[in-house]
């Protein structure tokens, strides 16, 4: 009772009242101003540091990577370059907390002659290697790389289905891949000898006659080190993109589910 008399005076009760309504919706936009930004500085420290995400829209890691598939590469694989960082700022020359791939890594990178254009490709030649294909082989030093008839490989790409040869490959340093190949001829699966400069790398598709990598001097080259992005680590959505990802009510037959959380290889 006595204090509902005390705020009982004249204009006491509701000019108190908007006071303090006031000071909690100042006080609960200013926290959720707050609470936005640190969550954004939270998902671009994620983003920058430990993992990004990215989704493949060509066949040319067929059959390793599909169209549609959603990964995440590790950032921390080979170290941070500017490439490492949102929009690429040049703040800082070459790479820091460096480490080479293994041969074998499926790896992102920034396309040498546009770096707004991410790649996706297998590392087959580290930085003083001889890399070449001959009759559809691939040769590392001057050594035949093994690989072994897998059944077919079913590429699918832009409504024409094909049939490929699948092989099981094996680096020299151990890493087993499979490969879809098409066939054993052409400038692609004939090539010079390339030595592989110091700090380069030689990047390779999987699905070796429908990819763009580093045979191609004017297309993609030998990709310098400063260009990677992350490691390639697992998948966390694949679609078979018949209808847009956020078509929900398809994903039913579409999601590949068989594929969701694996690692990648």
């Amino acid at each position: 009772m006595g204090l509902n008399r005390r705020n009982s005076r004249p204009g006491t009760s509701s000019t108190a009242g908007k006071r303090g309504a006031a000071k909690r919706s100042g006080g609960g936009l200013l926290e959720s101003a707050k609470t936005i930004v640190y969550a954004g500085l939270i998902a671009v420290g994620i983003r920058t540091v430990l993992f990004e995400p990215f989704n493949i829209p060509s066949g040319s890691m067929i059959p390793t990577l599909l169209v549609g598939d959603y990964l995440f590469v590790s950032k921390y694989s080979y170290g941070y370059s500017r490439f490492s960082l949102p929009f690429s700022p040049p703040l800082f020359p070459g790479r820091i907390f460096e480490r080479l791939p293994d041969r074998g890594d499926v790896a992102v990178f920034k396309l040498p002659r546009d770096t707004s254009t991410d790649y996706i490709k297998r590392i087959i030649g580290l930085p003083g290697d001889r890399i070449q294909m001959r009759e559809g082989q691939l040769y590392i030093n001057g050594q035949e790389v093994s690989r072994q008839p897998a059944g077919d490989c079913v590429a699918d790409e832009s409504g024409i289905r094909m049939v490929q040869r699948r092989y099981l490959e094996t680096l020299p340093n151990g890493v087993k891949h499979y490969i879809c190949k098409a066939t054993d001829e052409g400038e692609a699966n004939n090539t010079q000898e390339y030595l592989v400069p110091a700090d380069r790398i030689f990047a390779m598709g999987d699905n070796r006659d429908n990819s763009l990598d580093s045979r191609f001097m004017n297309g993609v080259g030998y990709v310098p080190l400063e260009n990677l992005v992350g490691r390639a680590e697992f998948l966390f959505f694949s679609i078979d993109a018949e209808q847009p990802w956020w078509a929900f009510w398809a994903w039913p037959v579409e999601v590949r589910w068989g594929r969701l959380l694996t690692g990648i290889h």
